[in-house]
């Protein structure tokens, strides 16, 4: 399995690195304000990428806090109610009036 991971990461880049080789062509990315950038087309298509990432996993974190915070709450209660199933239930006191009348 080791094997077959390797030979898919060596093919992966093998592919990405034809990519970049194929595309250096300079283009202009035209921002608000006349504001321009010029640059090689695979680094805008990896910056992109990037910072699509970024964003993609800036929007998850919330989500991701609110689960652990949860998933701790839940771990709290497991162990709150373990421990009193290991202690067992509790017999009540005998009734002293009750005891009295005999």
């Amino acid at each position: 399995m080791k094997l077959l991971s390797t030979l898919v990461g060596i093919l992966l880049f093998t592919l990405f690195f034809g990519f970049a080789l194929k595309n250096t062509q300079e283009v202009d990315l035209h921002f608000f304000l006349n504001y321009e950038l010029r640059g090689p087309l695979v680094l805008m298509l990896l910056a992109f990428f990037v910072s699509g990432a970024a964003l993609g996993i800036l929007a998850v974190t919330p989500t991701v806090f609110r689960h652990r915070r949860e998933t701790s709450k839940h771990k709290t209660t497991i162990q709150a109610l373990q421990s009193v199933a290991r202690t067992g239930p509790t017999q009540p006191a005998p009734d002293v009036v009750s005891n009295q009348l005999k």
